[in-house]
């Protein structure tokens, strides 16, 4: 019920202007995202991959319905990317695309040519690009974009979501040699007959997916911070005599470091999900909705500098 309600309240506009406007909640957001700028985010891009953890960056915003605003988040990501390169950071960061945020809910061909041109933007930099999955309703449209983008650039990323029924198939169709996969349990509200709604039966899901990846010829990127799945994810590895290297775990910037760092010294290797920019309000209440925990850091934070 509490899931439910913090993902309906990112989507109102009402909680997000008293959320934004709320004293110190800056600072406790801070926690998950790493700033506003391109500065910030290579600022932390740097710390990060100095500790010998790789990194996908976001730059926050969605549900675009202006052609001109798509575009401006195009050159945004190009210039990032081209930051990126001039700080020789290329080869342990890419970046993760959400279609919305570059026309999808306007045109599909536009969301597609947008993405081309990042897509363009990241070879350059010696990097690639993870498109991620969004609502359910632009599920269908993200895949028909990723094959067409992989036409000319097989090293595009995609996201299946354990909470979706159908993610057992979507990861069946994608575990093909070269095909990237990160898979996540999902962080958006659907429909029961669309999703699983039950924790217990998005974990199980999760597995069965986990087992086709880790099972198939592709590069899975398991995003989970459960202690149990990454165990779990550890023993389909040695069944399936997979070395490290060949698949990764990622999980999101502000949660678990400790057990980022530990794994990456297991020889394991770990990419952080580092989010920025000023549209922070919808990544930051499905962050809450993920986990309890979240949230009672997040009240604490507020409680504590009243």
């Amino acid at each position: 019920m509490l899931r439910q309600a913090l993902l309906a309240a990112s989507r109102s506009g009402g909680v997000r202007r008293l959320v934004e406007t709320a004293p110190f909640t800056r600072d406790a957001v801070r926690r998950f995202i790493a700033g506003e700028t391109i500065d910030d985010a290579l600022h932390v891009t740097r710390e990060l991959t100095g500790e010998g953890l790789a990194v996908t960056l976001d730059v926050l915003g969605e549900d675009v319905h202006d052609k001109a605003q798509a575009d401006a988040t195009v050159k945004h990501y190009v210039e990032l990317l081209g930051r990126l390169a001039d700080a020789g950071l290329g080869a342990r960061a890419e970046v993760s695309l959400k279609l919305t945020a570059v026309g999808q809910a306007l045109e599909e061909d536009l969301a597609l040519e947008n993405a081309r041109r990042v897509c363009a933007a990241a070879r350059a930099a010696g990097t690639s690009v993870t498109l991620d999955m969004e609502d359910h309703t632009t599920v269908e449209s993200t895949l028909r974009i990723l094959q067409e983008l992989r036409r000319e650039h097989p090293d595009t990323g995609a996201v299946i979501q354990s909470y979706l029924r159908r993610a057992e198939e979507y990861c069946a169709e994608l575990a093909y040699e070269g095909s990237r996969v990160r898979l996540c349990k999902g962080a958006y509200a659907a429909p029961e007959h669309v999703a699983f709604t039950d924790k217990a039966e998005i974990d199980r899901s999760y597995v069965r997916c986990m087992r086709i990846l880790m099972n198939g010829k592709g590069y899975p990127m398991l995003a989970t911070h459960d202690p149990r799945l990454i165990s779990i994810a550890g023993t389909f590895a040695l069944v399936n005599d997979r070395a490290p290297g060949s698949y990764e775990y990622q999980m999101l910037y502000g949660i678990r470091p400790q057990e980022q760092r530990r794994l990456a010294a297991a020889g394991e290797r770990v990419r952080v999900y580092v989010a920025y920019g000023g549209q922070w309000y919808g990544y930051f209440m499905r962050r809450l909705a993920e986990k309890p925990a979240n949230l009672r850091f997040f009240l604490r934070s507020v409680a504590t500098r009243a």
